[in-house]
């Protein structure tokens, strides 16, 4: 049954009004805003819960779909067009739900400009979720760009001792991909008359060679964002100096806008192109596997580890997506939300032992299950979420990626499986090593004996994470449903054109 309401612009704009209640909020009435925000942002996955009872899962194309003429011009048309599909129905679930969870996590971690932190981090929401649902090129470069303001100033003020230095390389390198990106969306825009996405994919008459060109155009962006390497250098510091709330979004959200161009934009506009490249997007996509888990094994801080992960997890994603099959498509789409869920929870819980120690070396741990079992016990399956155990939702994405890759006829070669296979063996390493030497054995310093277990606020953000590790882990049917119609759709055109190809 339709909604009666627009509600993918509500979802899009609902945080607006949380903005403009913090805005009049007088003095310092820091609990308040506090609750201003966290309360505009489960509304926001409220509404994305109407959103998904109104989705149906047997239709591939866009639903839920609202439309109107934002401005037109001579030989051009600029859109408000926002619709919602399998592509991106999870995407944006997760979006609203770590929004409200990294909000929580920041009632004692944020005592400082309280108002304009809970500002920034709404206006980000407002960002991400347009990302997602944007089906007008220009539209969609808006919200891209958009993001950037909140999340520069989030890390810029309230990271560590290094921020400004985070926050302008992150901004730097964000802003140099979307130049080349705009460009060529200017191109498509004025060669077709609009910058409707649907209108131009159905079109599907863009020349091969100028395919080739306008897809590492618009890479040039998408894996900046991933980060894929050898483009990721920004993404250890951002994560490092971002206050935790910053890295749970940066991670679980941020990092998918990346994948998510190259899976609603690169591979549909650009088919051709897409089968040209696909094997060099796999070999970079297991380079960045295999990099970013020899990097994470070194580390000394526990945040800078698990930033390199998230190089190793989205090579993981790319091979998947550039797989151009329906498995392969499938699992990249799955293990982003996987490493969202897994990664975000990681992030959560590196913030709650940095609040009691003010440090995230490893060796000022040690021992700690003696002295927080609950923390370490919540630890252990995040971890091995993480390192891709099987009951747990990182083996699902990962064994169906390498389903996909193993078969597929746009790779070519069995072989980006099977180095990809080192890599989940190599994170085992890196993350066992993580937790042995900040859980196990004697407790190396007295005044780790003092910590105490987590509180009730941090065992109830952690706990939604918990519940769909082991949902998607154990049953991902639904997950694999709500995505199928649409993955199969993308899929049966990539047949097409290498069908057209040969």
């Amino acid at each position: 049954m339709q909604p009666t309401f627009p509600i993918l612009t509500a979802l899009i704009f609902l945080p607006l009004a949380g903005v403009f209640l913090l805005l009049v909020v007088p003095g310092r009435r820091t609990t308040l805003m506090r609750w201003i925000a966290l309360l505009t942002s489960l509304a926001v996955f409220a509404v994305s819960l109407a959103m998904l009872a109104a989705f149906d899962p047997a239709n591939p194309g866009l639903q839920l779909s609202e439309r109107a003429t934002w401005f037109q011009a001579a030989g051009f048309r600029v859109e408000y067009f926002v619709g919602v599909d399998g592509l991106s129905i999870l995407l944006v679930l997760l979006t609203t739900l770590l929004m409200s969870l990294a909000l929580v996590s920041t009632w004692t971690a944020v005592t400082e400009r309280v108002r304009e932190f809970m500002i920034f981090f709404l206006l980000l929401e407002v960002g991400m979720v347009g990302v997602f649902l944007a089906q007008d090129l220009f539209l969609f470069y808006v919200f891209w760009e958009f993001t950037l303001v909140p999340m520069y100033f989030l890390i810029g003020m309230w990271g560590g001792e290094r921020r400004m230095y985070a926050a302008v390389k992150f901004f730097l390198y964000t802003m140099a991909g979307s130049v080349l990106m705009l460009l060529a969306i200017l191109w498509l825009g004025l060669q077709g008359g609009s910058f409707n996405l649907p209108e131009l994919i159905a079109a599907g008459d863009i020349p091969a060679t100028t395919q080739f060109w306008l897809f590492l155009a618009f890479a040039a962006a998408f894996a900046i964002k991933v980060p894929m390497w050898p483009l990721h250098s920004w993404l250890p510091d951002a994560h490092v100096e971002a206050p935790t709330a910053g890295s749970v979004i940066l991670a679980g959200v941020l990092l998918k806008m990346g994948t998510y161009g190259f899976l609603r934009f690169n591979i549909p506009l650009f088919p051709q192109a897409s089968l040209q490249l696909a094997p060099w997007v796999a070999l970079l996509g297991v380079i960045g596997i295999l990099y970013g888990a020899a990097v994470s094994y070194p580390q000394r801080d526990v945040k800078k580890l698990v930033a390199y992960s998230s190089v190793s997890h989205l090579g993981f994603v790319m091979l998947g997506l550039f797989a151009l099959n329906a498995q392969g498509i499938q699992g990249g789409l799955l293990q982003m939300v996987n490493h969202g869920l897994s990664t975000g929870a990681l992030f959560l819980i590196v913030g709650m032992i940095y609040e009691r120690r003010h440090t995230r070396e490893l060796d000022a741990f040690g021992g700690l299950w003696k002295v927080m079992p609950v923390y370490a016990a919540l630890t252990l399956i995040v971890a091995l979420s993480s390192m891709g155990l099987p009951g747990l939702n990182g083996f699902v994405g990962e064994f169906t990626i390498l389903l996909g890759s193993f078969g597929s006829e746009a790779l070519g070669s069995p072989w980006f499986a099977g180095l990809a296979v080192v890599g989940v063996i190599l994170a085992a390493v890196y993350i066992l090593f993580m937790f042995q030497k900040m859980f196990l054995g004697p407790v190396r310093h007295e005044v780790n004996l003092g910590l105490k277990d987590l509180n009730w606020r941090e065992v109830v953000t952690l706990a939604p994470l918990i519940v769909l590790i082991f949902w998607i882990g154990l049953y991902p049917k639904p997950f694999f449903h709500l995505m199928a119609a649409s993955v199969d759709q993308l899929a049966a055109a990539m047949q097409v054109a290498a069908m057209a190809a040969r």
